[in-house]
């Protein structure tokens, strides 16, 4: 895994946008669209606005989720909301290339098998995603991809619903769909980052993170969080 240390989060978040786009351009004009799975979270935030000002082709670039709380539209809690204040309501991305977490669903097993199905027929029915965005947890997670939820053996399907975590259930991309990706982008920021990142680092199996396929990934990473990495 590739680790660039940056002075701040700011500046996590700016490099974090250029290389988005860089990895977009690219894909589009390579196989003609660029699918692009992002997660929550303050420092993705600051990254998408830097992203609404480059000059993309909106219309060849379709947008997941890694993760979404089952909670209502529009809740605060939902990546969604935020996803649409940042990045949604300052670009040109056409509704369909939008692909919704369907989390307000009964049947949520069945509306995480009808993701799975969406993102392979996005994909061209490969389930193969051009870049997946992550984030660090302070206790390993990653994606919803939590200690000690069932989701983490989830060897067959590229979507599963969790238990409760924080008050809510999750519908997540699971670790096959993660590991497929062609890029992995962590995105890890905060002194509260700090005591984990190593083992993120170090490809630590005993925390969720540490599980994720590493020969594909880069990690653009604060002074702060980066303060227990050795060598920085």
């Amino acid at each position: 895994m590739k680790i660039d240390v940056l002075p701040d989060a700011e500046s996590v978040a700016e490099a974090a946008a250029r290389l988005v786009a860089g990895e977009a351009r690219a894909a589009v004009a390579e196989r003609g669209r660029f699918t692009f799975a992002v997660s929550g979270g303050s420092t993705p935030r600051r990254m998408l606005r830097f992203l609404s000002g480059e000059d993309l082709p909106w219309k060849a670039i379709h947008v997941f989720q890694v993760d979404e709380r089952v909670a209502p539209d529009g809740d605060t809690d939902r990546n969604l909301t935020h996803l649409r204040e940042a990045l949604l309501s300052r670009v040109d991305l056409p509704a369909a290339n939008l692909h919704v977490m369907p989390v307000g669903r009964e049947d949520l097993v069945g509306a995480a098998a009808a993701y799975a199905h969406d993102l392979a027929t996005t994909t061209g029915g490969e389930g193969v995603l051009d870049l997946v965005h992550l984030g660090l947890g302070t206790d390993g997670h990653t994606a919803s991809l939590v200690p000690g939820d069932l989701a983490l053996a989830v060897k067959d399907a590229d979507v599963a619903v969790t238990g409760a975590y924080a008050g809510r259930r999750r519908m997540t991309l699971t670790y096959p769909a993660l590991d497929r990706a062609r890029r992995i982008l962590w995105v890890v920021t905060g002194a509260g980052k700090a005591p984990v990142l190593p083992r993120l680092a170090a490809g630590d199996p005993s925390i969720p993170a540490g599980r994720v396929r590493a020969d594909r990934a880069v990690m653009l990473v604060d002074a702060a969080a980066a303060a227990s990495l050795v060598g920085t």
